[in-house]
């Protein structure tokens, strides 16, 4: 290769990082922004509390569901197509979103913004692997991924306080276009095409099944005490949520090639992460979706406020990050996921006791605790669901931890917002309100306790285990344990010896 060639080499791949990443910076700030603007939504829609809920929960289920069928999609049959139509529908339901007039308008529009995640994220890492074919600049590649994760994170809050404050909720929405058409624009000179040639079919079934469970369940826990947990309407969610659940088994164990292979859910480690991922999530997001409302609420600080004191824990986050990777070497993933689940439920049982309208500096140690718990947790338990199968279903295995992730963050959102409903009698402040808060925090510190004592007593350190199969039986790799990503690595893995690049 000639030296302009690699120049023009270089820059290509330099650029195809630049499209990645503005991608996912769309997608890691508009999910923690959007709690701030929750209070101003609910008073321009004339909602309460279960409707701050769907605007949360509206885009965690449809990513959460359309996940794994993302990543297959791109596989089979291209995955810089797929980034962009990934990033075309997420500009879109920004766009219904920023003009939406009322609850309905605006749930279509993070629903859009949803699907568009889930086609746009599973590629990312996937891109940057051909991109980057050397694996010392593939690594630097993905360092710089994970910066920008933790960046989008971190300026979430602060971004989305800050347009809500001086501009208008709106504006977090409208942030999205001009970065997503920049991030488009890129893919179109710079990002190579690549696909895998032998990539597993779409399970349409499977995915129609899935969609189905994961929306009934969620509507059900959301809107059950609002309708009446004896009303027709709630039962009869409940009969065809039991006849979708079975029918996804049935179908999964049937097909050639399901989208969850339920053979690698059975034993193993990968199950083991999946419900750890869970745990975390389902504290985390109703966490965030709580304290947004407190502050606004019942504290009375404007939403620029609110936002800056949530900065503690996605800095604390980021700090801690780098170094918990050197914490798994050392130790393994047990112990550094197991302190990290029991410092999210410290953190939580800390805000839940002293209550939400308590001295501000409790307020912010518990954040502090939470975000050094959320970063021993985050990169070892994708790291344990990677290193539970064969290297050529490593991108399956993080695909389905991560989905777990989003699927807790779903159920967490919906559950915690329910107590808060329930206790405070869908009181928005007041001594009711504070008291919801509390109830919520304890239930959300309860499910991250129970996710450290399965990570104790289940996860099992790479030199302690053995040989497996798929099936689950645990073989030891301890390369994919040390990962600590900020973000869904749905996809790392995925290139493969099937792969071509166009």
């Amino acid at each position: 290769m000639s030296v302009d060639q690699q120049k023009d080499s270089r820059t290509s791949a330099g650029f195809t990082l630049l499209a990645t990443c503005l991608g996912l910076f769309l997608g890691q700030v508009d999910t923690t922004a959007i709690n701030l603007a929750l209070p101003a939504m609910g008073r321009d829609f004339d909602g309460g509390i279960a409707s701050m809920q769907w605007v949360v929960i509206a885009y965690n289920v449809t990513f959460a569901a359309l996940l794994l069928t993302g990543g297959t999609l791109g596989d089979r049959f291209g995955r810089r197509r797929f980034f962009r139509v990934g990033i075309a529908v997420f500009v879109v339901g920004s766009i219904v979103c920023a003009v939406a007039g009322s609850l309905p308008a605006m749930l279509v529009g993070r629903v859009l913004q949803g699907a568009g995640s889930a086609m746009m994220l599973p590629q990312s890492l996937a891109i940057l692997a051909v991109a980057f074919p050397e694996p010392k600049e593939r690594n630097r590649a993905m360092a710089a991924w994970s910066v920008v994760a933790g960046l989008g994170l971190a300026a979430g809050p602060t971004l989305g306080g800050l347009l809500v404050s001086k501009l208008d909720w709106s504006y977090i929405f409208w942030v999205n276009v001009p970065l997503g058409l920049a991030s488009l624009a890129l893919t179109f000179r710079y990002v190579p095409e690549s696909r895998n040639e032998r990539a597993r079919h779409v399970d349409v079934l499977g995915q129609v099944l899935g969609v189905a469970v994961l929306a009934l369940l969620t509507f059900v826990v959301v809107d059950g005490d609002r309708t009446g947990w004896g009303s027709p309407l709630i039962i009869g969610c409940l009969v065809v949520l039991v006849g979708c659940a079975a029918g996804f088994f049935v179908v999964e164990n049937r097909q050639r090639e399901p989208m969850l292979p339920l053979g690698l859910m059975r034993r193993g480690q990968l199950p083991v992460a999946t419900v750890v991922a869970m745990c975390m999530t389902f504290g985390m997001y109703g966490m965030l979706t709580l304290v947004s409302l407190a502050f606004q609420q019942e504290r009375g600080t404007s939403a620029l406020v609110a936002g800056l004191q949530l900065l503690p824990l996605p800095l604390v986050f980021m700090a801690l990050s780098p170094v918990v990777g050197k914490l798994v070497t050392r130790f393994g993933p047990r112990l550094p996921m197991a302190a990290g689940m029991f410092l999210m439920g410290l953190g939580l049982a800390l805000f839940a006791g002293v209550g939400s309208d308590a001295n501000i500096w409790l307020i912010e140690a518990s954040f502090v605790i939470v975000g050094m718990g959320l970063a021993l947790n985050t990169g070892p338990v994708v790291g344990v669901a990677v290193s539970a199968v064969r290297p050529e279903r490593a991108g399956l295995a993080s695909g389905i931890a991560n989905l777990a992730r989003m699927f807790g963050a779903a159920i967490g959102v919906a559950v915690q917002g329910t107590v808060l409903a329930i206790v405070s009698g869908d009181a928005l402040k007041g001594p009711d309100f504070t008291a919801g808060i509390s109830a919520a925090m304890w239930v959300g510190a309860a499910v991250e306790f129970t996710g450290a004592i399965i990570a104790f007593t289940m996860v099992v350190n790479p030199g302690k285990q053995g040989k497996k199969s798929d099936s689950g039986v645990p073989e030891p790799r301890t390369d994919s344990t040390h990962r600590t990503s900020t973000v869904d690595e749905t996809t790392d893995n995925r290139v493969s010896t099937g792969d071509r690049e166009k």
